[in-house]
């Protein structure tokens, strides 16, 4: 069974890095949610450290099950996601106004996180299987048709910036499988006109495209004289949580955010804040580096692998993993408008935790098959 495998690639870095930001995770945490535990019990905490031993068994699971099979799965595994999505629209619970998680005793499972991985593996087996007719507008327009399916389902929930992970996923693996670039070249011409007239259109007082809170999240970015100024207010706080960290932090526990409750939900869309104010510029770059390296790490893999399936996988999970760590810093510092994103294996939640695990795992598993041609 293991007879493919080079154990001696098995990549001990990478779970050196993935330990490392979760360690910085779960004191993160810790300090951002100590306020609502005085007495030194921290359901949160526990919860997070329990879904890191979790997560770490899921990640040696899928580290040795050989990613072949996850290829040959791939049909199941598309049925089995629209169905879990669905029934969080039919059976979910609503926190917020929005309908993304699932109860499963204590604990809450958010699907569309796994989804995300699940849409890589179909994907990847998809375009691995047609790699010869990549350029056959039908082959493109199916690989569109498997993204949208669960995609809508994300946005009913409603969850536009997962949904917009989506679409991301399939433009990275579709560059990567060797489309055209006269693909590429229509792409653009036809998305950078229509992003403009989009936004130009969210301004109307009469658009339906979409729910308020989106319009003003944007447009407390582009135009932020136009919007209510407490609209601002979390992303200010932010930035003033951040800066006032200055070289070294003001030291754990020390900060503001946490003992104010100057930011909603500082364990998980804006942990990177919390990081900032007690650990200061030296804190924020221990953790861009280390996210930094481990991307490099999994593109380094990638890059010798003999397989389109194994390098498709690679690069979907990168894309994930690089688009919410853009996504969440950018939000804390004021260049990306106001989404729920979490920092991968640092904020708090099973659901992202868990599923980045399982895509970790399966990048360690391609590392020691990097020089096999197995199909």
């Amino acid at each position: 069974m293991f007879k493919q495998y080079d154990f001696k690639r098995f990549d001990y870095v990478l779970v050196l890095l993935i330990a490392l930001l979760g360690i910085i995770g779960i004191v993160a945490i810790g300090s951002a949610t100590r306020v609502y535990s005085p007495d030194g019990t921290n359901e949160i905490v526990n919860k997070q450290m329990i879904g890191y031993v979790l997560g770490f068994f899921i990640l040696l699971f899928f580290a040795f099950f050989d990613y072949h099979w996850l290829g040959k799965l791939a049909i199941p595994i598309y049925i089995f996601t629209i169905l879990l999505l669905a029934l969080v629209l039919v059976a979910g619970s609503e926190t917020n106004n929005a309908v993304r998680w699932i109860d499963i005793g204590p604990f809450r499972l958010q699907p569309s996180e796994f989804a995300k991985i699940f849409l890589v593996l179909v994907l990847a087996k998809y375009f691995d299987k047609f790699q010869d007719k990549i350029n056959q507008w039908y082959i493109v327009i199916g690989s569109i048709l498997i993204t949208a399916v669960p995609t809508l389902l994300i946005i009913r929930q409603p969850d536009l910036s997962t949904g917009m992970i989506m679409f991301l996923i399939l433009a990275f693996m579709i560059y990567v499988s060797g489309i055209s670039y006269l693909y590429v070249a229509g792409a653009g011409a036809v998305l950078i006109p229509s992003a403009l007239i989009g936004l130009w259109y969210i301004q109307k007082p009469d658009q339906t495209l979409l729910k308020e809170y989106q319009v003003n999240r944007i447009l407390s970015l582009i135009r932020p004289d136009s919007v209510d100024p407490s609209l601002l207010m979390q992303t200010n706080n932010s930035i003033q949580a951040i800066g006032s960290g200055r070289i070294f932090g003001k030291g754990l526990y020390l900060g503001k955010v946490n003992q104010y409750d100057y930011l909603p939900e500082p364990q998980t869309d804006f942990i990177f804040s919390i990081i900032g104010e007690e650990f200061g510029f030296f804190g924020c770059t221990i953790v861009i580096f280390l996210l930094f390296i481990l991307i490099l790490k999994c593109l380094w893999i990638a890059k010798d692998t003999t397989d389109l399936l194994g390098k498709l996988i690679i690069t979907g999970i990168v894309a994930i993993i690089t688009y919410q760590s853009f996504v969440n810093i950018g939000v804390t510092t004021g260049i990306v408008p106001n989404t729920g994103i979490p920092l991968p294996f640092i904020s708090a939640g099973l659901s992202s935790l868990l599923a980045n695990m399982m895509g970790m795992g399966i990048i360690l598993n391609i590392g020691m098959q990097r020089k096999s041609t197995q199909k």
